[in-house]
């Protein structure tokens, strides 16, 4: 793909009033992504939300909810929304940068329909490759020479025919699928598990600078958010989010590639995923998937037949909550590992894993040192 011989405009500075309300909603404390869609459901628009005042909050809010909601003009929330309002204005300055708001026109509208789609989205690049037909292809960090080779000559071809190719920035399978969908017309996006001026991992700091100028760079996180491990499964939705299935190359069996492709089932995505040899550790991951009904595919011609015969408005269906109280139960009032809520469920490991990560998306619980879990306050 070749550059551009002019640059984009420098983006205008963001309406700071509106913004600035979409920042305290996404900054306040106890508030969840679920709790704010509800909210924006009651409100509209966070400026309603705030403007309601304590007295006009809905009944269904928890006490600690209502007053982070309430105190959120002043105090830390305040504070950290001024500090980022100064910074977006500050990188706004520079060439082909936005920030999205969930009401904003140009929100990818196959991850608004998601029930915890971001309230904002740092983007920089191509904006409009967000809105465009698109595949993820996730996998292994470790991945095997064979595994990288079909990862880039797959997004080569599947970019060719206009597809855009999402994945996360990792290394491995990851780096090679957006190797491949730059050598395409179709482009590429990356969603960073970072603030999008931060680059991680940097040994992919080159390839994050040619995805920036021809194809897409995308973040949920603040401005200057350093790499934190909890961050990484937060942004997998995302990369669900954004296309209409997933395709796994190669994942172990306890990959994190795995997490993404369950959060694309609860989206109503279509999963594939490649197999590879019953010796091979890198392929137990997919074979799993695929023994859980993943589409096996070995070619682009399989993923394109795949897609077309897409069964069409399954994207956003609506997801089932019923794990929501019995989870919370079993975590009680004091701190759990996964493994722990696991065994006290009955279910396996990478289910419960999505579960908590649906509630720390929601508030309801958070996430502690060591990896283990407690429920918010009331």
């Amino acid at each position: 793909m070749q550059a551009t011989d002019t640059q984009p405009a420098a983006s205008p500075p963001a309406s700071r009033a509106p913004l600035a309300d979409w920042l305290r909603l996404s900054l306040t404390p106890r508030v969840g992504l679920l709790t704010a869609r509800r909210l924006l459901a009651d409100f509209s628009s966070p400026t309603a939300i705030f403007a309601a005042g304590h007295g006009g909050l809905p009944g269904w809010l928890n006490a600690a909810q209502a007053r982070a909601l309430a105190s959120a003009a002043s105090g830390e929330t305040a504070d950290a929304v001024a500090v980022q309002l100064d910074a977006i204005d500050s990188w706004l300055r520079l060439p082909a940068r936005r920030v999205l708001a969930l009401d904003d026109p140009d929100y990818p509208p196959a991850l608004r329909a998601i029930p915890d789609a971001p309230l904002l989205l740092y983007v920089q690049g191509r904006a409009e490759l967000l809105a465009r037909d698109a595949l993820a292809m996730v996998g292994s960090r470790n991945a095997s020479a064979q595994g990288a080779s079909n990862a880039r000559q797959l997004a080569e071809a599947l970019s060719g025919t206009g597809l855009v190719i999402v994945s996360g920035l990792a290394l491995g399978i990851d780096a090679a699928a957006h190797e491949g969908g730059l050598l395409g017309g179709g482009g590429t996006v990356a969603v960073l598990g970072t603030g999008v001026d931060v680059i991680y991992p940097q040994r992919n700091a080159g390839l994050a600078g040619r995805i920036a100028e021809h194809g897409c760079l995308v973040s949920e996180l603040p401005l200057g958010t350093v790499p934190r491990s909890s961050n990484f499964p937060k942004r997998n939705r995302i990369i669900s989010g954004l296309a209409r299935a997933v395709l796994v190359v190669e994942a172990a069996a306890g990959s994190g590639s795995l997490i993404t492709a369950r959060l694309a089932l609860d989206q109503g995505r279509d999963v594939y995923a490649i197999p590879g040899s019953i010796h091979a550790t890198l392929a137990k991951g997919c074979h799993a998937l695929i023994k859980e009904g993943a589409r096996l595919v070995e070619s682009a011609d399989d993923v394109l037949a795949a897609l077309a015969g897409q069964a069409p408005g399954v994207a956003g269906a609506a997801p089932d909550d019923s794990f929501i109280d019995p989870l919370l139960a079993a975590l009680g009032g004091d701190p759990a590992s996964p493994e722990l809520l696991a065994l006290r469920r009955g279910l396996d490991l990478p289910a419960v894993q999505n579960q908590l990560l649906a509630l720390e998306l929601a508030g309801l619980v958070e996430r502690l040192p060591g990896g283990l879990f407690q429920r918010c306050g009331r």
